[in-house]
């Protein structure tokens, strides 16, 4: 801290401010005094004190926007993972320390009230935290910009174990509510669904199409405040909650029919009720595709209620609206704009495709052919069914421009068209974003490179310079400023704190790498945190561990592709060579699991139970000691993302090649001081770029050779013959050893591997994965190598900030001024 005293003078007025807003709150808001209050009211109190700050800087930043009626840019997305907000907005706001003071002075510590938040329940994955890390920085970069998505009532859901099964318990993130959200009736919006298309005489005399006896459900808006860092500039994420447009049926209620009276309400409430409801029925099926059109409807009606403020005329458009779609989940916003334009405001097609085309850009975020989203028109022609026919009109246009550009190419429009053909007809929703975006872009180069080449080379060859690549980022104030602060203290001594906003400043530890004062501290601080998550691990899993142990972590969504069973089939390696070799010297290794599987997605469950099942063996077994600990930290969660993460010694970026878009875990590990061990997929390729090759370990097969291999015909049979340790441990995992008490349990596990194809090549990439792993208990021993690879990995990784990617985003896709308040 500095020693300036006018500083001192402002950082004890503003923790004396603090402080007296904490105690009004906790009177006038709660309706406590400090003898009765919680520390839950305690936190309430004290966020509602940021709160009042941060909406001052907010009404500014948007009057500011409104008076100059600056472009925006609008990112839709399903999912923002937003985890805990109160640090981050203590920080953002200028006033963590000063608040930390106050609480300080009323006989209170930070640190225990944080843990008094709940994270927000409104994503899943990679791409809802992505998002958040992207709000993050387009305020902290000064950048025009409103989130929407969902105002869900129930996140994903709540992990906890039983006999080491997943079991899934309602997430009920809003039970209490939140200091952080302001609901805005004003601005609520009505949804139509439903109903049919009739052909009618407007009163021009034309024959047009129109969309009659709908079911409307209305959505309400709440907004967050989203602070930038180190700026005055204060954006929002706007999320819509569904509500019946009629709360009762008064009349059934009248004459005893309570049920019915209410299922209207229930019915239109169920579409934010739940993130990502089951789609193995035909029920989920549709509850989802409402799901999306409801959000996306909403926030195109309120995009196009604040462009009209300032707009009368809908020639400025696209100048003023720039909308990205943060995945497939809300590429039916393509059409529903084409609707709005072409119907509702009767302008021809071509002016209304033109607008529609210069307005919306496109993300994608996978290669899984079945991550890609898919509706049946029949269901489509249920819900959606003026859509259905301007969808069908699209891809008419198209296929007739195909025509033209690839003359009697079947196979082409084949796969570019927008319907895909068999039993029941399918609508390609990433073909529909790719045909209306003016953009598109992957999120890694190695992702971008397959995009174009394989899932839309036909696109690519048809809209040339359309494709391009924005690798992700993370949020460095998250990451690391927040939920790392012993280190982020570190750094800053050394090198001031610029990197806070500046993330190449970073670069200047290098010169630290081979300092041994400098080597001390920062694995001093390593140790610290596994300290702290060593006592995580006994609170949470009744598993004591050491944290001079090299502490090894795989923390991400649970599926197939990312490959957490070819970490198990290593673990069980291990085992069985120290079970069969007692005076055998290994690096004693945590290894430290944390994912949730998708509630219909019975192998990932089925994996889940074979770590806990194998962890639940070794833990218990004297012969192994400490040698070896598996643990899974259930519920996995942004919350304690920001515990295990500062804590890893080696990152698994494991996925097989060519199936991980990007992956932003893989940044947010190496930016904390852990060793990635990867293969060539996703960000992990840039990754090697940036540390070097001497401060990462890359294994298995390359892309390349993934296709060559399947190509030619890949047989994980002959991998399990040739290999006397892969078969031991197969065999062993598939008995029921681990799992006497459920006999084949665990026999999916091994079916998948063998029988099944080993779809993601596990058996492959086994000995060159072991192999590597040897290399990486060579270097763990060696302190000084370790220590140098460790702050090479963070004074390294500054090209992964989120604020680099959004910078490309505004600049080359957006076309986005910046716009200090």
């Amino acid at each position: 801290m500095t020693t300036n005293p006018k500083f001192h003078s402002f950082f004890e007025r503003t923790a004396q401010s603090m402080k007296e807003s904490i105690l009004h709150q906790l009177k006038f808001s709660l309706a406590h005094d400090v003898h009765s209050a919680t520390k839950r009211d305690w936190w309430l109190a004290t966020a509602k004190a940021a709160q009042e700050r941060i909406i001052e800087r907010m009404i500014a930043t948007q009057a500011v926007h409104n008076q100059q009626d600056v472009r925006r840019v609008y990112y839709l997305s399903l999912e923002f993972l937003m985890g805990r907000l109160f640090s981050n907005s203590l920080y953002n706001a200028g006033i963590h320390d000063q608040t930390a003071t106050a609480l300080k002075e009323l006989g209170l510590d930070m640190d225990e009230l944080r843990g008094e938040e709940y994270d927000m329940g409104l994503g899943n994955g990679g791409l809802g935290r992505l998002a958040a890390c992207f709000l993050d920085s387009l305020a902290t970069l000064d950048y025009p910009a409103v989130g929407y998505g969902i105002h869900y009532e129930f996140g994903l859901f709540r992990q906890e174990f039983s006999h080491g099964h997943q079991i899934e318990l309602p997430d009920d993130w809003m039970r209490f509510g939140t200091p952080w959200e302001i609901v805005r009736p004003e601005y609520t919006q009505t949804v139509e669904l439903y109903g049919h298309v009739e052909n009618v005489f407007d009163d021009k005399g034309s024959y047009v199409p129109r969309w009659k006896n709908t079911t409307k459900i209305i959505g309400v808006p709440y907004d967050i405040p989203i602070p930038g860092y180190g700026t005055n500039t204060v954006n929002f994420l706007r999320l819509w909650e569904s509500r019946p447009s009629e709360k009762i049926n008064l009349e059934a209620f009248n004459r005893g029919g309570y049920s019915e009276a209410l299922a209207a309400k229930t019915q239109s409430e169920t579409v934010s009720k739940v993130l990502y409801p089951n789609d193995k029925t035909e029920a989920g099926k549709e509850l989802r595709l409402i799901q999306q059109y409801f959000f996306v409807s909403c926030s195109l009606r309120d995009i196009i209620r604040r462009f009209h403020r300032g707009n009368p005329s809908w020639d400025e458009f696209h100048n003023k609206v720039a909308i990205q779609l943060n995945d497939t989940h809300p590429s039916v916003a393509v059409v529903e704009l084409l609707r709005i334009l072409h119907d509702e405001e009767e302008m021809p097609w071509e002016q209304a495709w033109d607008i529609v085309t210069k307005t919306f850009a496109y993300t994608n975020h996978t290669l899984l052919p079945e991550a890609l989203e898919k509706w049946s028109v029949p269901l489509f022609q249920k819900v959606l069914p003026r859509h259905l026919q301007l969808i069908f009109e699209i891809n008419k246009r198209l296929l007739e421009q195909v025509e033209v550009t690839f003359p009697g190419d079947t196979l082409k429009k084949r796969a570019m068209s927008l319907i895909e053909e068999g039993g029941v007809q399918m609508i390609r929703m990433a073909n529909l974003a790719v045909v209306g975006s003016h953009s598109v872009n992957g999120v890694a180069a190695l992702h971008t490179e397959l995009l174009k080449k394989h899932l839309f080379a036909d696109f690519n060859s048809f809209y040339p310079g359309k494709f391009n690549n924005k690798t992700n980022g993370i949020t460095p104030r998250r990451w690391l400023q927040a939920s790392n602060p012993r280190l982020s203290a570190l750094i800053t001594s050394k090198i001031g704190d610029g990197w806070i906003k500046n993330l190449s400043e970073l670069r200047k530890l290098e010169q630290w790498a081979d300092d041994p004062a400098f080597q001390t501290d920062f694995m001093a601080v390593k140790h610290a945190n596994k300290v702290d998550l060593a006592k995580i691990i006994q609170r949470e899993c009744g598993v004591t561990v050491d944290p001079s142990a090299l502490f090894d972590v795989q923390v991400k969504r649970l599926h197939e592709y990312k490959r957490q069973h070819l970490n198990l089939l290593h673990i069980l390696a291990l085992y069985r060579r120290i079970l069969q070799h007692p005076k055998l010297e290994v690096q004693p290794r945590v290894f430290v699991f944390a994912a949730k599987a998708a509630p219909g997605y019975d192998l990932a469950k089925c994996i889940i139970k074979a770590i806990n099942a194998v962890g639940a063996k070794i833990n218990s077994d004297s012969r192994v000691g400490d040698k070896l600990k598996v643990v899974f930290l259930p519920n996995y969660r942004v919350s304690l993302a920001s515990r295990i993460i500062p804590a890893a010694d080696v990152s698994e970026q494991i996925s097989t090649a060519g199936k991980e878009a990007s992956g932003t875990g893989n940044m947010k590990l190496a930016l904390n001081g852990a060793v990635t061990v990867g293969t060539l997929d996703g960000a992990n390729v840039e990754i090697l770029e940036e540390v070097g090759p001497e401060n990462i370990f890359i294994f298995g097969l390359t892309v390349d050779q993934v296709e060559d291999l399947w190509h030619k015909g890949y047989h994980p049979r002959d991998y399990y013959n040739a290999d006397e340790e892969l078969r031991a441990v197969i065999d062993w995992v598939g008995s029921n050893y681990f799992t006497a008490d459920e006999p084949n349990v665990l026999s999916p596990l091994k079916r998948s591997l063998l029988e099944g194809g080993d779809p993601y090549f596990c058996l492959a990439d086994f000995r060159s994965y072991c192999d590597i792993q040897a290399k990486v208990d060579e270097a763990y021993h060696d302190k000084v190598r370790w220590a140098k690879m460790a702050i090479l990995n963070t004074a390294r990784v500054d090209k992964f900030s989120s604020d680099r990617t959004i910078h490309e985003y505004a600049r080359e896709i957006w076309k986005l001024p910046a716009v200090p308040i």
